[in-house]
């Protein structure tokens, strides 16, 4: 019997033939998948690039009824009030001084008198043996103007005072919190409130902070005692005015109770009610073009088109709205009112909070 051998047997005939014929095949097989991907697409290709896919869409919302609470929030410090100037309340010269700077005084305490002299009757100028008679002088007393410490004394005896010349201070031992407002918060404090709410930054627990005033200095003002109460900005008792306080623009102070314990300097945050409303139309302020007293939204009409129409406003928070006059519950409108919002050339839709919002169109 004739036996035949192969060189190599099965894994030579495999290593010389098969391997090769089946990287041949995988090398085919990638060149057709990337011809198909390259030249025939599962969908047809556009018939003109240069024309966008995109779409813009106009996001809308639709009036609700909800509760809104406008609470205007302010950044503030906590001051001393300012300094009660004493004037003379007579022309003459100072007789004596009965308390000392830097002295404790309730308001009417009197602080030093001042000696007038008496203009005699000329009849009775002189005496029977022809004679001048003496001078004769009243006593009129320059009292504390309030309460506190007498911070300044600018008088000595025998000094020549007039009448009306400041001679003093008294730094009353009384606080105010006061803080900015912005122009636009005060279309949401139309409406006065007499009170705040104050929290003193590491103080005690949030408390009413009474005898609210917001006051706008006017032009060609410079401070000072603009209200005529005599208070004096800058005195040794600390602190100066509201206006001196915060600046030169509108500011909110209100007086720290009697039996809070506070300091000059202290930061605090004093929250205004401005109001408060359940149950009312509400929508969100991007949606309306003004923002205080009247405005306008866009509505959505039955064939998907939207129309101007004015609006009354009510109370906001900052982030919603009151409609009062204009809409119904369920009204759906633009939740961005034309001009709040800007779009590109690549046709998705950017926001005023920076968001972007892009819709791929469908294709025919």
């Amino acid at each position: 019997m004739t036996t035949i051998s192969v060189p190599g047997g099965f894994m030579g005939i495999a290593r010389t033939w098969v391997f090769p014929i089946l990287r041949i095949l995988l090398v085919a097989l990638v060149a057709a998948a990337l011809v198909k991907l390259a030249f025939f697409p599962d969908r047809p290709v556009d018939a003109s690039p240069a024309v966008p896919t995109g779409a813009i869409v106009e996001p809308r919302t639709v009036a609700s009824l909800g509760t809104i609470t406008n609470d205007v929030v302010l950044k503030a410090t906590v001051s001393a009030d300012a300094a009660v100037a004493m004037k003379s309340t007579a022309a003459g010269t100072v007789n004596k001084i009965f308390v000392a700077q830097g002295a404790t005084v309730a308001q009417g305490d009197v602080v030093f008198d001042v000696k007038v002299p008496i203009e005699r009757d000329p009849a009775d100028s002189v005496d029977a043996e022809g004679r001048p008679k003496p001078a004769i002088f009243r006593y009129v007393e320059v009292t504390a103007p309030a309460a506190g410490t007498l911070s300044s004394l600018s008088v000595i005896a025998n000094q020549d005072v007039t009448i009306g010349a400041t001679t003093g201070t008294v730094a009353p031992p009384t606080f105010s919190v006061t803080g900015t407002l912005e122009p636009s918060q005060q279309y949401r404090l139309l409406d006065r409130p007499t009170e705040a709410t104050v929290t003193i930054t590491g103080g005690p627990a949030a408390f009413t902070c009474g005898n609210l005033r917001i006051t706008t200095p006017l032009a060609g003002s410079t401070g000072g005692d603009t209200a005529g109460t005599g208070a004096v900005d800058g005195s040794a008792g600390g602190g100066g005015t509201a206006t001196g306080a915060a600046g030169s623009g509108t500011t909110a102070t209100c007086s720290v109770p009697g039996d809070v314990t506070a300091f000059a300097g202290l930061a605090a945050e004093m929250t205004i009610a401005g109001g408060r409303a359940e149950n009312v139309l509400i929508v969100p302020t991007t949606a309306v073009r003004g923002a205080a007293q009247s405005g306008t939204v866009w509505v959505t009409a039955a064939d998907g088109s939207t129309e101007e129409r004015a609006v009354a406003l009510g109370l906001t928070d900052g982030t919603q709205v009151q409609v009062t006059e204009g809409l119904a519950e369920g009204d759906e409108i633009l939740e961005f009112a034309p001009g709040a919002m800007s779009v590109p050339d690549d046709g998705c839709t950017v926001y005023p909070d920076g968001g972007m919002y892009c819709e791929q169109a469908p294709t025919s």
